[in-house]
């Protein structure tokens, strides 16, 4: 009852297109890409996949770019190093799928279905690793997931105030996998990242206003220029990091000082 009810609350959130219908079966998908040329790969761009069952497929470098996957099922799919660049994923369930590399720049990844129930297990949790999120709107649970080296350059990633009629809807990063992620003036407003694994993560000009880095691991990060207003830094490690003097909001700042490394 409870999934029911959330998934019901996630499409108030999250409508679908006017058009629920995909242009290909899950049949002809697998058959576009074991036809595709090996010396090329298959192009499904465009293509609405809308809410078809993907489990499994192997999507390897395959072009997807602008592609509807709103509510598909891509549990155990392998999509390392494909083009997703401006396609929906909205709703799509990717337990355990691979995103190694994938270019998601653009993308809209709003609601994603990571796991069967309240908790993630380590065995369902995808894989992000080295994935572009550039420019991407990001509000999922990714908690736990192997993003490092991901490139979230200006990725919006905050929570939206104007549209919480459903509860605080927000990005949360915690316990993430995070080392030498790349925040470049992304928008992370309210997004949970405790104990996340920021080392040497680029984090300039980044938005951290009202975020929780509670117990995170900054080492050598580069915090120029970065707004935290209201931002809970409580337990975090902050040795090496770089830009400290340079933070906006430093008075509202929760745990900052005691939380600076001792000279």
């Amino acid at each position: 009852m409870w999934k029911l009810l959330r998934f019901m609350c996630l499409l108030v959130v999250f409508p679908p297109s006017p058009a629920f219908s995909a242009n290909l079966t899950a049949e002809e998908v697998r058959e576009t890409l074991a036809a595709a040329d090996p010396n090329q790969a298959a192009d499904l761009s465009g293509k609405s996949l809308e809410g078809l069952d993907l489990s499994g497929v192997d999507f390897k470098r395959a072009n997807l770019a602008g592609a509807n996957l709103f509510g598909a099922k891509l549990v155990g799919a392998d999509l390392t190093g494909s083009n997703l660049s401006g396609a929906k994923l909205d709703l799509a369930w990717i337990m355990r799928a691979n995103f190694t590399n994938a270019d998601l720049s653009g993308a809209s990844l709003q609601g994603l279905v990571v796991s069967y129930g309240l908790e993630i297990a380590p065995a369902e949790a995808p894989t992000f690793k080295g994935a572009n999120f550039a420019g991407a709107r990001i509000i999922a649970r990714l908690s736990q997931f192997d993003l490092s080296g991901a490139n979230f350059t200006k990725a919006r990633m905050g929570a939206d105030m104007k549209n919480q009629s459903m509860g605080l809807m927000r990005t949360d990063l915690s316990g993430a996998k995070l080392a030498r992620a790349n925040f470049l003036g992304a928008d992370l407003g309210r997004a949970l990242l405790r104990f996340a694994d920021l080392t040497e993560a680029n984090l300039a000009s980044a938005n951290l206003s009202g975020a929780d880095l509670s117990g995170a691991n900054l080492t050598g990060a580069d915090l120029t220029d970065t707004n935290a207003a209201d931002a809970d830094f409580s337990g975090a490690v902050l040795k090496d990091a770089r830009g400290l003097e340079t933070i906006k909001g430093l008075g509202t700042i929760t745990g900052f000082e005691t939380a600076q490394p001792r000279r």
